[in-house]
């Protein structure tokens, strides 16, 4: 396929990262770049961390867009696609080579109160000038940003309240056993654990059952969907965003997607994969880039992610629902780490809190698909590296 005029759709860190390895891979034609937000293009993970803390004041992508010879629209929204053609607020525009990096929009609760989510820069400023000393904040959701948001309200001397579906906060994301570890971190936290919102009201939350719980500040953070709609009447295969092979081909000719937006085939896991993580936007824009301009390559990564709680860094990586069984490594009241295997001892995924060896490790081990000595496992003084058969 002749790419003469390439338009990405996103202007996120997926975005951005694929129209430097389109230039890195020698594609010198048109590329025109469109972002929702009228900032220019930043990494996401640090809004929950340094700069909701204060730290810092933004987190931009050191990237010259005039240097790349970008065309930059900030402030401008996709409204529709069909073969070719791009509808967007600022009018139509051509392609012939389309890369779909929309990401995800926060999931918000019914209820005409205020609620806020943490999702872009403007997000992070607004919920900080928010966090004072003495301000009741209730956060809906203990997973990863609920948690994050926890950790800088407590910081901040606000009085907080976790409201969490689950049995535990991360259940939904590793499971109530490993998410009970954390209980001890919420120390100073009112958490609310098996506990449904029914709305959010002006001045707090009503829980399901009819309890108010009054806050000055809520916090939404149960969740994201895909950034799609805009393609909801395209000759595109949709479900839980957008379908892709293991190359991050779209069903419609001359188009890819990439990031939090992209549902992708794994060829490691023969399954289909939605990974909503900053590794995959920094890393899947190659393979995105290299499949828009006709070369071959495959995206097949060992998922990775980290959070950084309550003093304690929790990192995962892998793909859990592979594995079928859990074997613990350290003390839970100390530095430990869990590791699903498959039924022949494949190491399947790892999640590690304070031991960032067993993630670099195990990382590895996943990637070479190598079993493990189980018996050696089960002890913290021995390295993962060391338990390979």
């Amino acid at each position: 396929m002749n790419v003469n005029r390439v338009v990405v759709v996103g202007a996120g860190l997926a975005g951005v990262r694929t129209v430097e390895a389109l230039r890195g891979r020698g594609y010198t034609g048109g590329i025109t770049l469109i972002g929702q937000e009228r900032h220019r293009p930043y990494d996401r993970p640090p809004l929950s961390k340094s700069v909701l803390k204060g730290e810092a004041d933004d987190s931009y992508v050191g990237t010259d867009l005039d240097t790349l010879g970008v065309e930059f629209w900030p402030g401008v929204s996709a409204k529709s696609l069909r073969a070719g053609t791009v509808e967007t607020t600022e009018g139509e525009v051509g392609y012939d080579g389309l890369v779909i990096a929309t990401g995800a929009d926060p999931i918000r609760l019914p209820g005409d109160g205020p609620q806020h989510v943490l999702r872009t820069l403007d997000d992070a400023h607004e919920l900080r000038a928010m966090l004072v000393p003495g301000a009741r904040v209730a956060i809906i959701g203990a997973g990863w940003i609920g948690a994050e948001v926890a950790t800088a309200a407590l910081r901040a001397g606000c009085a907080v309240t976790v409201i969490e579906a689950g049995a535990a906060p991360l259940a939904t994301a590793v499971g109530a056993e490993l998410g009970g570890r954390t209980l001890p971190w919420y120390d100073g936290i009112d958490l609310r654990l098996g506990a449904m919102v029914d709305s959010v009201d002006e001045g707090g939350v009503r829980l399901v059952g009819g309890e108010f719980v009054p806050a000055h500040v809520v916090v939404t953070g149960i969740g994201v969907r895909p950034a799609v709609e805009w393609l909801a009447d395209a000759d595109i295969d949709l479900h839980n965003g957008v379908v892709t092979d293991e190359h991050l081909r779209a069903s419609l000719p001359g188009v890819v997607a990439v990031g939090d937006c992209a549902a992708w085939w794994s060829r490691r896991w023969r399954t289909r994969l939605r990974v909503e993580h900053w590794d995959t936007a920094l890393n899947a824009p190659e393979v995105a880039a290299a499949t828009l301009l006709g070369e071959e390559a495959v995206y097949n990564p060992v998922p990775y992610f980290w959070s950084e709680q309550f003093g304690h860094m929790l990192q995962y990586a892998g793909h859990h629902p592979a594995g079928e069984r859990l074997v613990h490594r350290g003390e839970p009241d100390g530095k430990w780490s869990a590791l699903w295997l498959t039924a022949d001892d494949t190491l399947a995924a790892v999640l590690a809190a304070d031991r960032p060896r067993d993630l670099v490790q195990g990382r590895r081990i996943i990637e070479a698909g190598s079993r493990l000595d189980t018996r050696r496992l089960v002890d913290p003084q021995v390295s993962l590296r060391d338990c390979v058969v």
